[in-house]
Parts: structure tokens; sequence; C-alpha cells
């Protein structure tokens, strides 16, 4: 058996890209994550305009000003549904990542293990072999 493990090569490929698509993952939750606080942040906004209205002049600036934080909203809206399919994907992107550097993974610890077997087989022939030849040299210098 050999003592490399012949898809190491490959494993480190997988890995490589195992690690690109969880960084990927996180730069998607950290842009979903920014676009919901900017979005909670725009609604808390919204609902606690409670200015008096003195005027017809304030009456239309309020009027405005709602206008175009719904506008805003809207946007935002768009905007969190567009990271939230984007962090979807790229946890799907990890996922598959994921599941083809695991099974590549079994298999190098299995060949570890094999190695390992294989070694204290060797190890303990080697010291079998020792103990029998000790045991023959002594038994011959009794016989003597």
């Amino acid at each position: 058996m050999s003592r490399q493990f012949s898809l190491a090569g490959l494993l480190r490929l997988r890995q490589i890209q195992q690690d690109q698509a969880a960084t990927g993952l996180a730069r998607a939750r950290s842009r979903s994550s920014s676009v919901r606080v900017r979005e909670a942040a725009a609604r808390r906004e919204l609902a606690a305009n409670d200015e008096p209205i003195s005027s017809s002049a304030s009456l239309r600036a309020i009027a405005a000003a709602r206008s175009s934080s719904q506008s805003m909203l809207a946007d935002l809206q768009t905007l969190t549904r567009i990271a939230e399919t984007q962090e979807a994907d790229a946890r799907s992107d990890f996922i598959a990542a994921r599941t083809r550097s695991v099974g590549l993974e079994k298999l190098q610890a299995r060949h570890h293990a094999e190695v390992t077997t294989e070694d204290l087989r060797a190890e303990q022939s080697t010291l079998d072999e020792i103990a029998s030849t000790v045991w023959h040299r002594d038994a011959q210098q009794v016989k003597q």
C-alpha cells in the first residue's frame, strides 16, 4: 500500500473550494444582515414620524417625506429579497462543496487507518521475530 494518499491533491482542491464557498456564504450572510438592519431602521423611522401638523405646507412636506420613505422601503424590501436569495444560493454552494470534500476526507481517514494498521502489523512482526530469535538463542545456550 502506498504511504501517500493518492487523492491528496484532489482533496486539497475540494477543501479550497469549500473554503471559498464558506467565504462566499459569510459575505452573503453579512450583506443580507446589513440590508435587513437597514430595512428595520427605515420601518422604525417611518412609524416614528408623529410631527404635529400646523399648516398645509407642513402637511405637504410630511406627505412628500412619507412618500419618499415608502419608496425607499420598497427598494429595501427588494434588496432584502435579493440578498436572501443570494444567501440561499451561497448556502447551497457551500453544502455542495462540503459534500464533495466529505467523501474524500473519509477515504483519507480510511487510508491513514490502513497505513497505521500496516505499520503496527510490521512492528509487531519485527518484535515477534526478535523475541523468537532471543528465545531460540537462549534455548540453544541452555542445551549446551
